[in-house]
């Protein structure tokens, strides 16, 4: 059922606490709409204008980079403002454990089976690092790869002679899946692709390519920065045996802040080299002849320890209420009918824009990436910056591309204005 005026005053929407939530920027926040459990309709401008009123993005300029980093909205900055004075003032050090938790159950997965990190970049290591390959073992990835993903598997080419083979996406999920097959051949020890390639915004068959990957007993990594706080996930289902996602972007977290799922039953499978406290079996002995450490934590606590961030981790509960709250099914209607809404209008420019991102419905999200015919794409860039819309250009790989991602925050007049700056460079 979808919210009628009357209940959307109702949630708290227009609610607000009083008093300044800094010196600096003297702002008030709002209270969070407790819609997750109803329908939001997604053209409904007056809802979504109120989550904006929530962010303290700065009014001088639109904001359409959501993929490179999310802006963090006013309650998930007070919750790391908090935890950062609870550890400061009374000198508290515990409660970010519960963090683990709170992000299982928010991919659907079992708390034992959840690493915290501090980006996507530092999971990808574990999980390239931790497979059992050796030299000559093929590992299949994408042309489109960011260099958070490329780099580990390319260091470890490098060290251990492991061979990468790539395909391009292509612009169907079915032609992108054969794709992956054909590359399969008796040495492909992995497949290690993202979720969304963060040049585009395509939508990769997730669930099949694991099915691939399972059906030829091939391991499979999955690069998840675009996926968590984008739309629903459920790991289990999936049955990926790695998923790697921050919390800095589309989960509008905290920047340093990160997870990664290993599923329980792969643990053993995937060594640990990166180890601190809690990553035992807590019966490590410096004074035993000779020292030893004995078995490992029987959860995914193996792959990081020492101290973390009280006040980050808090802002990620923080964010993950935030999400729930509105609902994430709500947020992905919304960001995927802006994404529609962006490329519609990209393609209504007819043939001066290559529009690099597929249009079939399973395929697109809220990122699209283009070209401008003619026009080098740092050049529109600078002209978009200029004019204080901030996209992101996309030198990785040779594409020399454009991307605009939207969010919760954004409507479809800010795209408009895109729109016109690109009808007056055409």
């Amino acid at each position: 059922m979808k919210t009628s005026r009357k209940q959307f005053i109702t949630t708290g929407v227009s609610s607000l606490f009083a008093g300044a939530f800094s010196n600096k920027l003297n702002a008030q926040y709002y209270a969070v709409p407790n819609t997750g459990s109803v329908e939001v309709a997604f053209n409904d401008e007056k809802y979504w204008h109120t989550i904006r009123q929530l962010f303290p993005l700065s009014k001088d300029f639109i904001y359409l980079n959501n993929g490179t980093m999310g802006p963090s909205p006013y309650p998930v900055i007070e919750a790391v403002k908090k935890g950062m004075m609870d550890g400061d003032q009374l000198g508290s050090y515990s409660g970010w454990e519960n963090t683990a938790t709170k992000l299982a159950k928010f991919v659907n997965v079992n708390d034992d089976e959840i690493a915290l990190t501090h980006n996507v970049t530092e999971g990808i290591n574990i999980a390239c690092w931790g497979l059992p390959l050796k030299k000559g073992d093929e590992v299949i990835m994408n042309t489109h790869e960011h260099v958070g993903n490329a780099l580990p598997w390319l260091n470890r080419q490098k060290v251990h002679g492991i061979v990468i083979k790539t395909f391009t996406p292509s612009l169907t999920a079915a032609e992108t899946l054969k794709s992956i097959e054909a590359l399969i051949t008796k040495k492909t020890k992995a497949i290690a692709v993202p979720h969304i390639p963060c040049t585009q915004g395509q939508i990769f068959p997730i669930q099949e390519i694991v099915n691939l990957a399972k059906s030829k007993n091939i391991f499979s990594v999955i690069d998840g920065a675009h996926g968590a706080g984008m739309m629903p996930l459920n790991l289990h289902q999936i049955g990926c045996d790695v998923y790697i996602s921050c919390c800095h972007k589309w989960m509008l977290g905290p920047k340093g802040t990160g997870f990664i799922y290993i599923r329980k039953d792969f643990q053993d499978t995937l060594q640990t080299y990166f180890i601190g406290a809690g990553g035992d079996d807590n019966k490590w002995n410096m004074m035993s002849n000779p020292p030893k450490m004995e078995n490992y934590a029987t959860s995914a606590h193996r792959y990081y320890g020492g101290t973390q961030s009280l006040g980050l981790y808090k802002g990620v509960d923080a964010a993950i209420d935030f999400i729930e709250n509105i609902g994430q099914q709500n947020i992905y209607n919304r960001i995927n009918y802006l994404g529609k809404y962006t490329q519609d209008e990209l393609l209504k420019l007819g043939d001066k824009i290559e529009l690099i991102t597929p249009t079939e419905p399973q395929s697109r999200c809220a990122v699209n990436g283009f070209k401008i015919k003619g026009i080098e794409s740092a050049k529109f860039y600078q002209t978009a910056n200029d004019n204080k819309i901030k996209i992101r250009v996309v030198p990785e790989n040779g594409l020399n591309s454009l991307r605009i991602s939207t969010h919760i925050y954004n409507n479809t007049h800010e795209v408009d204005e895109l729109i016109h700056l690109l009808k007056k460079q055409l």
